[in-house]
Parts: C-alpha cells; structure tokens; sequence
C-alpha cells in the first residue's frame, strides 16, 4: 500500500523548485532502479546521462517547448538508447554475462549467435526504436523509484530529439536521445496541476480478463 500510495501522490510536476537540491543518496536511488530494470535479452541497449551543465540545460529548453522543468529541476536525466545492435556492443553484454556469473552455458552461447545473426542485419532504425522501448523499462523503473523517494519528476517526450542529440554530442557516443525526466521538488504555489485529481480510467475500463 505504501508504494501505491507514493504513486497517487506523484503527478507530472509543472513547476520544479530551482532552489532544492536532491541529496545525492536519492538520486543513486533512483538511478540504481533503472539499471536493475529489465530489458530484452539482458543488452541494456542505453545509458542514462545526468546533465548538469547550466548551459546545456538552458539550450535543451529551447528546445523543449520551453519547459522551465529542464532548467528548474534538481537534475536532468536523458534516457538515451543505443543507435543501432552492432556486433561489438551484444558480445560484450554477452561476455559481460559469463564474467558476471563465472560460467559459459552452451545455450546461451547459441543464444548469442542468433542474435548476432538477426540484429545486426535489421538495420539502425529498426535497432534504435527497438533499444529505445528497452530505454523506457528504465525510464519507468526511475519514475516509480522517485515517487518512493518523494522526488517529484516530469516524464519528457515534448522535445526535439535530433536537437538534443547534437547538444549533447550524442552520435558520437552512437547514442540518440529517447526521453528525458527532470527530477526535483514541486514549486506548489506556481504549479496549476498540484491540487487537480489525479485522472484514470476506471479498472473496469483498463483490464480485461481472457479466460
């Protein structure tokens, strides 16, 4: 009941507190939760930068609607997904996994092959729109994780990604930007949406049950 009370408290914060810093213990928290987040076949196909520079935040807001979250939060998180599946990057997930757990499997040898044999053949785009949903795991595990920490953040799709990209030199880390999540404290007294119900669909709206 705990977390789900946590969840009914969060809201996507329209005004962030430029003066309330996040202890640092938080947001290794936060962080923390996405990296155990799951992803497909175990590749973690993206990386979370934290974006302090002033300036570079100030340029993200241009383009990002100008959404003063980006510069008034705590600290900027942008969820970027890898550019594409090369074969380099699955094998040393791959080996990462045999050195972790100090075994090989013959299974997961094969395992490994096939996936070598198909991704890399599906082209960038198909790889980037497949690693970005992987981003969003991540991403999702972070909002759930701050709303336990009482952090206040606000889901971000509402920018230009190529802009970010090249803000943040990210093509030449073969990364591209999927979302980002300001994370911080609510400014209340300026903020439209921190006393409004929270809206969702009935249950009845929401599951169904196959039988």
């Amino acid at each position: 009941m705990e977390l789900l009370d946590k969840l009914k408290w969060r809201y996507a914060t329209k005004a962030m507190d430029p003066t309330r810093k996040l202890p640092q213990d938080k947001l290794d928290r936060i962080i923390e939760a996405a990296r155990l987040a799951p992803t497909s076949s175990g590749l973690q196909p993206y990386e979370i930068l934290i974006v302090n520079n002033p300036t570079l935040r100030a340029r993200i807001r241009e383009v990002a609607w100008n959404q003063a979250q980006v510069v008034d939060a705590s600290h900027l998180l942008v969820f970027a997904a890898w550019d594409d599946y090369t074969p380099e990057r699955i094998n040393h997930m791959f080996d990462l996994t045999n050195e972790v757990r100090g075994f090989r499997n013959e299974g997961w040898e094969a395992y490994r092959q096939q996936l070598l044999s198909t991704y890399p053949g599906r082209g960038p785009q198909v790889n980037f729109e497949h690693a970005a949903r992987q981003a969003y795991i991540g991403f999702g595990a972070a909002v759930i994780a701050a709303a336990f920490e009482e952090v206040d953040c606000t889901p971000m799709e509402g920018f230009d990604p190529a802009a970010v990209d090249r803000i943040l030199n990210l093509g030449e880390r073969g990364l591209r930007s999927a979302v980002m999540l300001p994370l911080g404290y609510r400014k209340a007294e300026q903020d439209w949406l921190v006393d409004l119900p929270k809206v969702r669909r009935p249950l009845g709206q929401f599951v169904s049950e196959i039988d």
